[in-house]
């Protein structure tokens, strides 16, 4: 039984501190959980002391929530343009889900549940408007400057971007959490700056990179069929969904969708669980340094639902991602973003000496003190939203719109 302190005003009350949460986490998780107390610490920890009532997973967390780059995510797409509809899913709703489905499985597993969710929270930060077609352009547009991928600008932006504490910049978060960041991986992310030298990072970091294509797969998927470019009769032929619509077959379009996503974020999430423990006992892991070292990941799902779940990307990529409208808006939106980057570049400098005059704000244009242009540009553009893009557009383009 712990021995938990009593706070003086509190009328007898229990108050859970910092050290009770390291004394419980000590306790209750595996030996191969990471351990906040065990943290390798803050690249600028000799800056900050702990929290008294918050372990340092949990204020990785809480940054991260309260962080510019994050509110920024609900009006950037996943899959449909924000302005399409309100039911999509954004980038933030997307977010929500991996960390929900994270946090689940981590529990399940008896892994951190904390660091889980700061590293599910932050894995998007970094993406740019209109989804995965805005990033595809950027990287083409700085090409010639380093490219753009989307798990790097999120290390760039915990690191460097966000401007929130007065002895450092970013967001100063634990080794854990940005090397979580770093080695996001799923198909559609290459993530991998090799910052982090370890043959894998923590099993809380992998097991959400495996969320992540769980609600991605699943949640896509949902969205294709209400918006009419999927319909929900072509599941019959996939192998990992056929049974699960006979099952709901006779009922209500709408509850026959929700039942079929539902059922199939079980069926993931109980095959992973099921798979990753038949992993951890063959690998003999003891400890967060075994994981890191071991010769295969240990979080994974079997190889027969792995073969489902390629079957199922290959359909949502030919049918959804690849479907004509997708491509159409996909099209349109890199238009946008790329007469955006010229005309930001073209008319960049600010130098009223020889009568040069910036068409971007002066936070913006300073930067290039100790970014190169293009640099301050691109994160510029990454981190608007898709309305802001779609309006700052109108504002350089259209001879009417107000500026």
């Amino acid at each position: 039984m712990l021995n938990y302190e009593v706070a003086v005003n509190s009328g007898g009350i229990l108050v859970l501190t910092r050290k009770h949460i390291e004394e419980l986490e000590a306790k209750n998780l595996a030996p191969y959980a990471m351990k906040s107390k065990d943290s390798a610490g803050r690249p600028l920890d000799s800056s900050e002391a702990e929290h008294g009532f918050r372990s340092r997973f949990q204020r990785d967390r809480d940054r991260i929530v309260h962080c510019n780059a994050f509110r920024r995510l609900e009006y950037k797409t996943q899959v449909f343009v924000v302005h399409e509809s309100d039911y999509y899913r954004t980038r933030l709703t997307h977010t929500m889900e991996v960390s929900q489905i994270a946090r689940s499985l981590a529990r399940n597993l008896m892994l951190n549940e904390d660091l889980t969710e700061a590293i599910a929270l932050a894995h998007d930060l970094g993406h740019t408007p209109f989804g995965h077609s805005g990033e595809e352009k950027l990287n083409e547009l700085m090409k010639a400057h380093g490219g753009f991928e989307h798990n790097k600008q999120s290390l760039r932006i915990v690191t460097k971007l966000e401007e929130r504490y007065p002895g450092f910049p970013g967001l100063n978060l634990t080794y854990e959490v940005l090397e979580g960041i770093d080695k996001h991986r799923t198909d559609y992310d290459n993530s991998g700056s090799k910052l982090f030298k370890s043959r894998f990072p923590t099993l809380e970091a992998q097991l959400v990179n495996l969320a992540d294509e769980i609600a991605y797969n699943t949640h896509d998927l949902d969205d294709g069929i209400k918006s009419d470019l999927l319909k929900i009769e072509q599941l019959k032929g996939l192998s990992i969904c056929s049974s699960i619509y006979k099952d709901y077959e006779n009922e209500k379009p709408e509850i026959r969708r929700y039942q079929i996503v539902r059922e199939l974020v079980n069926k993931f999430s109980t095959d992973l669980i099921t798979q990753t423990t038949k992993n951890i006992e063959e690998l003999k892991l003891k400890s967060v340094d075994n994981a890191r070292k071991a010769k295969i990941a240990a979080v994974s799902f079997s190889k027969k639902l792995t073969e489902q779940k390629n079957e199922l990307k290959h359909f949502l990529y030919e049918n959804l991602y690849k479907h004509y409208r997708v491509v159409r808006m996909e099209t349109k939106h890199q238009r946008l973003l790329e007469d955006l980057f010229k005309v930001y570049m073209e008319r960049f400098e600010h130098n009223p000496a020889k009568d040069k005059y910036s068409i971007l704000p002066r936070e913006i244009w300073e930067k290039a003190k100790t970014e190169s242009k293009e640099q301050v540009v691109c994160d510029h553009i990454a981190s608007m939203t898709d309305r802001y893009a779609i309006g700052e557009h109108k504002k350089l383009f259209e001879a009417s719109e107000r500026v």
